[in-house]
């Protein structure tokens, strides 16, 4: 094991930071030429001021999570002319339209391929209505189905995870599909990149997808061409370029490997050293994942066809890579993969998560990097704390980046008042995303407890209900709670006046971090 240097890793932060620099002129450019008009005549002045109010009105008026409404806000009302011209640029839902038609347009043609057989949802009713309601949910607004003849395995260690998916990978056929917010091509990703590549060789289709952002850190823009030299088709998810581009700020934040169609693999854990402690740039990082045999895959192969087609819509037989298998289950539970995406004005990670915690009768826990939640969120988790659920959450004990977890610890004290208990992970950085309630319910994915997560990226998560993986998590949470310190009861005092003006400020721009 070494220490993670940063500087000597090749990687594409110039890039960033030239692109960041050039949205920033576009922006400031922008914002100065509307400030001399306003300057140029009180006429104007008046017109921009009566024309913030409307602005605000709007804003106030919309169905958008109120955290994203105030700080529009507050902006608009402190500084009218850059406030309105940066909502112009950044803040307008109609921004979106464009990459709305587009991603419509291939979900179309893809949720016609998942279908939710009756019985399954039938027998569901008869056992736990509340747990049907949710994947009725899921499946109306998402087009995710609820599947049985599936079955679990639980991680909770990604080193575990990746070993498993190497061996699963060395029996690929047909295709193989693999979808990253991050890879780095070091150490842990290589073990993967020689089986890919004698796969590539052997006649098996093999797909690489990555997000810019996620991965600038890691690789630079080199790493497509040498995946392509080796056989392997690979793409890029939104990637930065130097124009203003409000899109952008949305990131596929996805992790899933699929196999022939047959096994599929999600989780919290990206393809690069540290989430393996190969490097310790923040201690011991905790992190867990899941592999899915059976039918349940099928949704996992859908959702990593929406984003590779989202970037360059290449195919047009969906069905080769969407086959009935033939597959036996050991167990019946329900399994009901599923995604989130930023362009269908459904939060369907946090309405879950919200769903979960309001059908709570012993205990409610949740594992998160990030804990900076909507008042929804807020109420549910207060509510059932003081219906008498235990509710705890666990966060990092070393944080990754300072500030946000400045903005986490920001909102302790109003939950632990009410009753919800924080833990914070001592050895190091907890990454992994999954909660489970009652011994009954549970899920594990990509989806934080983060405006990010919840609002502004492309996620996915598994629901799984009355399975062995459900009792694996809960005995995950009960090992990692004996490694964690209880911050409750330090929370629980008052704060000192500049901690509580400077945790507001935070607060107001939560919806940014």
């Amino acid at each position: 094991m070494r220490t993670e240097e940063k500087a000597a890793v090749k990687n594409s932060i110039g890039r960033l930071i030239f692109v960041a620099l050039s949205v920033l002129i576009q922006i400031a450019w922008f914002v100065m030429l509307v400030i001399k008009l306003n300057d140029y005549s009180a006429g104007i002045s008046l017109l921009m001021s009566a024309l913030s109010l409307i602005v605000v009105l709007l804003i106030y008026g919309n169905h958008e999570n109120s955290a994203f409404k105030m700080l529009w806000i507050m902006l608009i009302m402190a500084f009218p002319v850059l406030g309105l011209c940066l909502y112009t640029l950044l803040g307008r839902p109609s921004i979106y339209s464009w990459m709305r038609k587009h991603f419509e347009k291939i979900d179309k043609k893809l949720d016609s391929k998942l279908i939710q057989k009756p019985e399954v949802m039938d027998r569901l009713t008869e056992e736990n209505l509340a747990v049907a309601n949710q994947a009725r949910y899921i499946f109306n607004y998402g087009k995710y189905p609820i599947y049985q003849n599936t079955d679990v395995i639980f991680y909770d260690n990604a080193s575990k995870g990746l070993e498993a998916q190497k061996e699963a990978l060395r029996c690929a056929e047909k295709f193989i599909f693999m979808e990253y917010h991050a890879i780095e091509d070091e150490e842990a990703f290589d073990g993967i990149k020689q089986i890919l590549i004698e796969k590539a060789k052997q006649g098996v289709e093999v797909r690489v997808f990555y997000d810019d952002i996620g991965s600038i850190g890691f690789i630079n823009t080199d790493f497509i061409k040498r995946m392509e030299k080796a056989g392997i088709q690979c793409r890029v998810f939104n990637p930065l370029v130097p124009v203003l581009n409000v899109f952008m700020n949305n990131r596929d934040h996805r992790k899933i490997t699929v196999v022939d169609g047959k096994v599929g693999f999600t989780g919290g854990y990206n393809l690069a050293n540290e989430y393996f402690n190969i490097t310790h740039p923040y201690g011991e990082w905790k992190d867990t994942g899941i592999r899915l045999e059976g039918d349940a895959v099928k949704s996992l192969t859908v959702l990593f066809l929406e984003m590779w087609n989202s970037i360059k819509e290449t195919d047009t037989d969906y069905d080769q890579f969407l086959p009935d298998i033939p597959y036996q289950a050991k167990e019946q539970g329900y399994i009901q993969p599923y995604g989130d995406s930023p362009l269908d004005d459904e939060p369907m990670g946090e309405n879950v998560y919200m769903n979960i915690i309001k059908n709570a009768k012993h205990y409610v826990y949740f594992m998160t990097p990030y804990l900076i939640i909507s008042d929804e969120m807020k109420r549910e988790l207060v509510l059932a704390a003081k219906r008498g659920v235990d509710v705890r959450i666990i966060t990092p004990g070393i944080p990754d980046k300072k500030l946000v977890y400045q903005l986490t610890r920001s909102y302790y004290a109003g939950l632990v008042k009410d009753g919800v208990r924080i833990y914070e992970y001592t050895p190091g950085f907890l990454h992994a995303k999954q909660c489970v309630s009652d011994d009954q319910i549970g899920t594990n994915g990509t989806i934080n407890l983060d405006y990010r997560s919840l609002y502004l990226h492309f996620e996915n998560g598994v629901l799984l209900y009355d399975c062995q993986a459900v009792h694996d998590i809960k005995k995950d949470f009960e090992n990692t709670f004996a490694l964690c310190a209880d911050v409750t009861e330090q929370y629980r005092s008052g704060r000192s006046t500049v901690l509580r003006i400077g945790q507001c400020i935070l607060r107001l721009l939560s919806p940014l971090m």
